[in-house]
């Protein structure tokens, strides 16, 4: 095996484990509670780190084994899941860039707002053909359950830095002015009309707030919050994957010069 196979075959190793925190983000974000009922994003990255791992062992095994035609193969396929890669990653960030948050006084926690987010997010997470199944798969889950589990007093509720899917689906809007008794038993609203959501609460734990726009708007806060983690991931894998990929390009190049170098040589022996 010639010296640029040899770094070829090194680089597809470092790919290899480039693959491995791909995966891992994307199993994170598909295995996270808070997105189980959010089927359609759950596995798409993972998808994409198990074809990066593919390709980097083809590349491997034809740097190696001095396959040319796998070499090329894998060339052609890694430039592709690249760009595929990085069309995610600027997709992502433009319609994760609007969060939606406001401040609330004498919170601890945020609360969000629909319109504060991105219009391809509301239309495809949230629209009405994909919210019933959603709003059905959270009122049979345990997100707002395990409140009462760990708040007690409305002191402690009221300091906490419950999850944005927690805090649009499981309290009425605090606009609305309940009454505290419970993180999910709230009565006697100060001020019914200043949201449309003050009248869709209600106390039944099949119910709550899972028909609000504070309830899609904290799930998509929740979404939102989870893949800028993961991005970062992916931006570091998605650079080491195109140094090594210009690497690997550069030792092709070297190795076909090589190989042709090596027939005139025999040639002329």
């Amino acid at each position: 095996m010639g010296v640029s196979n040899n770094i070829t075959a090194t680089l597809n190793f470092i790919a290899i484990l480039s693959s491995i925190p791909i995966i891992a983000s994307g199993i994170w974000l598909a295995s996270n509670q808070d997105n189980q009922c959010i089927n359609h994003f759950r596995w798409p990255i993972v998808i994409l780190g198990i074809l990066v791992l593919l390709v980097s062992l083809a590349g491997f095994v034809g740097a190696y084994w001095n396959k040319q035609g796998l070499l090329a193969l894998y060339l052609f396929t890694m430039a592709l899941l690249i760009a595929i890669l990085l069309i995610i990653l600027v997709f992502a960030f433009v319609v994760t860039r609007p969060n939606g948050i406001y401040v609330v006084p004498g919170r601890g926690y945020k609360e969000y707002s629909l319109n504060g987010f991105s219009s391809w997010l509301k239309k495809h997470v949230t629209g009405s053909g994909s919210w019933e199944k959603i709003r059905s798969c959270l009122a049979v889950s345990d997100v707002c359950i395990k409140l009462t589990q760990n708040y007690i007093t409305a002191d402690q509720f009221f300091s906490s830095h419950i999850s944005p899917l927690q805090s649009g689906c499981c309290k009425p809007p605090t606009i609305c002015g309940y009454n505290y008794v419970s993180p999910i038993t709230w009565t006697n609203p100060v001020n019914p009309m200043a949201d449309s959501d003050c009248y869709l609460w209600n106390n039944d734990q099949n119910q709550l707030c899972y028909n609000c726009n504070a309830c899609k708007a904290g799930l998509l806060g929740n979404l939102r919050k989870e893949w800028r983690k993961a991005n970062i991931v992916l931006i570091v894998a998605v650079v080491v994957l195109i140094w090594v990929y210009v690497i690997a390009c550069s030792a092709f190049k070297n190795a076909q010069t090589e190989d042709l170098f090596n027939r005139y040589k025999q040639g002329w022996v």
